[in-house]
């Protein structure tokens, strides 16, 4: 671990830990929209083009490096709550170089304003809309962090489940898969944890679900049948109190015969690639992200079916 993750995790523990418990989602909102001066801008020969995608707002993010037969569909985190394409503006486009693809990043609907299933209705469609435009879903990845990452879930059940092609990868970053929070680690690194505020996830889970259940699989997909998703990447902090959101998600997924791969991070910070470039194991994080998805896209179709393989890859401390 580096020295400047040590520092981000000192920084975290005093300046966002604390004060999480009492924000409001509208100052927590008008925070993020002050922090948005200060996220650096992509550099020269990214293109940043606004898109609607089945009726959702997005943006389309391409690098020199980005190949226009392959799509990310990028899902941003923010507890369903808050967060938008242009607060990770500094990421999609690292995301575009290392997968060596075009992201869409969608701005699907918050809650509490739009409840769930809004954000997974969004989502849907405008994976819809790239098969409508002729997209090859074994030319398709999708991408998503923290809720987006859980959400990236939600999609493919829903998908599966309405006999939809899938696509050909998917990568989960610090997931947030069980909003009914029942995952051991949330007891357990509730104080190893630098970054996450318990009381503030488990507010957010009820402003999202309203009055639907915690444990239905497309808000929490960890409940669900993942058979006959694609080969999955998933990626957590060791410390995280939604470590084992991503673990036991792997866990089911390999019972369920899909391919898997699980890194977990000694001492990250929740959603750490999102500290990129302040971070070496941000930008080593990325490159793995990008490393799979290149090498799934250039591989065999598992997009296009709905039986997945049983090919199983052991977690390992990274």
């Amino acid at each position: 671990m580096s020295l400047r993750a040590e520092l981000v995790r000192f920084a975290l523990r005093r300046l966002v830990k604390r004060r999480r418990g009492s924000g409001t989602v509208a100052s927590t909102r008008r925070g993020l929209a002050a922090l948005e001066a200060y996220v650096p801008s992509p550099p020269p020969g990214t293109q940043t083009t606004a898109v609607h995608a089945g009726g959702v707002k997005a943006s389309r993010i391409t690098t020199p490096r980005s190949r226009p037969d392959r799509i990310v569909l990028h899902l941003h985190g923010g507890a369903y709550v808050i967060g938008s394409p242009s607060i990770y503006r500094h990421v999609t486009w690292r995301i575009a170089s290392a997968t060596c693809a075009a992201v869409l990043s969608i701005d699907y609907r918050l809650a509490p304003e739009h409840p769930f299933p809004a954000a997974l209705e969004d989502a849907v469609a405008a994976y819809r809309s790239l098969l409508a435009d002729g997209t090859d879903p074994r030319r398709i990845a999708v991408i998503g962090d923290s809720a987006g990452g859980g959400l990236a879930f939600a999609m493919l059940l829903k998908l599966r489940d309405d006999g939809v092609a899938l696509p050909a990868a998917v990568a989960a970053l610090s997931a947030w898969t069980d909003l009914a929070l029942a995952s051991p680690s949330v007891r357990l690194n509730a104080d190893a944890d630098p970054m996450a505020n318990v009381e503030q996830i488990a507010r957010a889970a009820r402003q999202y679900l309203a009055d639907a259940d915690p444990r239905t699989p497309y808000a929490s997909p960890l409940y669900g049948d993942p058979t006959g998703l694609p080969p999955t990447l998933l990626q957590v902090g060791s410390d995280e109190v939604l470590r084992d959101d991503t673990v036991l998600m792997a866990d089911r997924l390999r019972a369920a015969g899909c391919r898997v791969e699980l890194e977990v991070w000694p001492r990250m910070p929740h959603a750490w690639h999102l500290f990129a470039p302040l971070l070496p194991e941000a930008d080593r994080a990325i490159a793995r992200v990008g490393a799979f998805v290149r090498r799934e896209l250039d591989g065999p179709s598992f997009g296009s079916t709905l039986q997945g393989r049983s090919h199983h890859s052991a977690g390992r401390i990274i």
